[in-house]
């Protein structure tokens, strides 16, 4: 657990190999870290395609790199992805470091990156029973002006009035940073195996899918969220425990 910990700070994710397909063992594994995040989505969430869908998670659609819930105050930190049944030859998973890229977007476009850290947008999520709303930035950053979190989902974000000049310079930097996402050169991609488990820092890092044909067979994965105090938590704990 310690490794695995180390290893999900140092490169912002993990992948746990031969971890239990049944009982919704994601939720077990979870808490043996910390503790679950319930959202409006439940407990935990089946990723899988399904008619009248409140999620375009829950089609066999691609989805561009993006964050999970920049609606939401606080934001979930980590994401889990299990791995249940997964037959066909789409519905590959991709990953895209949102730190690299925003450093890159830092050296290469000043501007850019300057008033993507300044003008909070609103971000929102609608459904039948709920209506969620948050106003942040694209690229946010701690007091000391060092990178915090990233959140991007363009289905859900809505810019504020802005002056003409600096509402040209923000669509721009925008659209600078949306292609930078979704460069190949920054985005790994690969296949996940029944009983694999990803762990995702929801702060840094974007995820995404591409399409794939539900009538080649199953894709079936299941996620939950959880908190960085948990793994911190769990990783003082260890740290003590072993004299680390």
């Amino acid at each position: 657990m310690y490794d695995l910990l180390v290893s999900f700070y140092k490169y912002g994710f993990v992948i746990i190999k031969n971890i239990p397909t049944v009982d919704n063992f994601i939720v077990k594994f979870a808490n043996s870290i910390g503790s679950v995040r319930r959202t409006n989505f439940g407990e935990f969430f089946n990723v899988k395609s399904k008619p009248n869908p409140n999620d375009l998670a829950y089609t066999s659609l691609s989805l561009a790199p993006h964050t999970d819930n920049p609606y939401r105050n606080p934001v979930p930190c980590i994401q889990l992805l299990h791995c249940i049944e997964n037959q066909v030859s789409g519905g590959l998973s991709t990953l895209v470091d949102g730190f690299a890229v925003t450093e890159q977007l830092k050296k290469d476009f000043a501007d850019y990156y300057k008033i993507l850290t300044e003008i909070k947008v609103r971000f929102q999520f609608i459904d039948q029973t709920v209506v969620l709303e948050n106003w942040a930035e694209m690229i946010q950053l701690d007091e000391l002006g060092n990178f915090k979190q990233v959140r991007f989902s363009p289905r859900l974000d809505y810019v504020p009035m802005l002056e003409k000049n600096k509402l040209d310079l923000y669509y721009k930097s925008r659209k600078k940073l949306s292609d930078l996402y979704n460069s190949k050169k920054n985005r790994v991609e690969f296949k996940l195996a029944p009983k694999d488990l990803m762990m995702m820092d929801n702060y840094r890092v974007l995820h995404g899918r591409t399409k794939f044909d539900p009538d080649e067979g199953k894709r079936f994965l299941q996620g939950c969220y959880i908190d960085f105090d948990s793994t911190e938590g769990k990783l003082r704990h260890l740290k003590r425990k072993f004299k680390i």
